[in-house]
């Protein structure tokens, strides 16, 4: 189980049930090839038109970095489109859940050249987190849909928390705000940029979990992850559509 309640806790791999692969149905096999197909092929259209910047609230090394490694970063389930044409052929690894809807983003994101690691707070977490790890351990960046797989919407959970601790990795938030979006009556109000959108990337800053980290700091650290994703969203929100200007300039994607 994932969690921050216990100073001592490791990631201890769950029972062997939870390695095996997902079964589906006849029907549901279908449903997720035709799903990530298009999905895939969404992205792959919209993609090439969306214009893009990326702000930073401390400078990022190399300066002219779309992201650094090896960081454990979180984002909000709603921004996937955004990301996922932004950091394609990355190999970037991504926790996503062992549901329905976590397999067919899983199948999209490796249709883009992401590494999908399945498991989720509810099922499966510790060995995805131990899989994170060993990504990390290989100097490769990794991504949590921080209030995935099924919400609620703006809630993070605290597997980075845990993740920063046991790897002394450092962890920080990221948003894709967009100028103009289709946005999906779901939980998590995914946004599916429309063509030709504004996209403005925003960044915390870093923060570092101690190894020896106990319940009380955890819990801090925890909250600074909420707070950091709430203060780079409402910055992203506010400032997008100044994308282009001198202090937005786009980016090539």
């Amino acid at each position: 189980m994932i969690g921050v309640s216990s100073s001592s806790a490791v990631l201890d791999p769950e029972p062997p049930s939870v390695l095996e692969a997902r079964r589906f149905s006849l029907r549901q096999r279908f449903l997720l090839s035709l799903i990530s197909w298009a999905s895939y092929l969404a992205i792959s259209l919209i993609g090439p038109t969306l214009r893009y910047s990326i702000s930073w609230e401390e400078p990022p090394s190399p300066p002219d970095a779309t992201y650094e490694k090896p960081v454990i970063y979180s984002f909000w389930h709603r921004a996937v489109f955004a990301s996922a044409w932004l950091w394609r052929k990355t190999g970037i690894a991504v926790m996503v859940s062992r549901s329905f809807d976590g397999e067919y983003i899983a199948r999209t994101i490796e249709k883009l050249g992401f590494v999908a690691v399945r498991g989720s707070s509810s099922r499966g977490g510790a060995n995805a987190l131990l899989g994170l790890r060993s990504q990390l351990e290989r100097g490769n960046l990794v991504a949590f849909t921080i209030d995935g797989p099924r919400g609620p919407k703006y809630v993070a959970k605290p597997g980075p928390v845990l993740l920063s601790r046991s790897t002394a990795f450092p962890m920080a938030a990221f948003y894709v705000a967009l100028s103009d979006a289709w946005v999906l009556n779901s939980w998590d109000q995914l946004m599916i940029p429309k063509p030709f959108s504004k996209a403005l990337v925003r960044f915390s800053a870093k923060m570092r979990v101690p190894a020896a980290a106990g319940d009380e700091e955890m819990a801090d650290f925890h909250q600074q992850l909420q707070a950091a994703l709430e203060r780079v969203t409402r910055f992203a929100e506010d400032h997008v559509a100044q994308v282009g200007s001198p202090d937005f300039p786009i980016i090539k994607a």
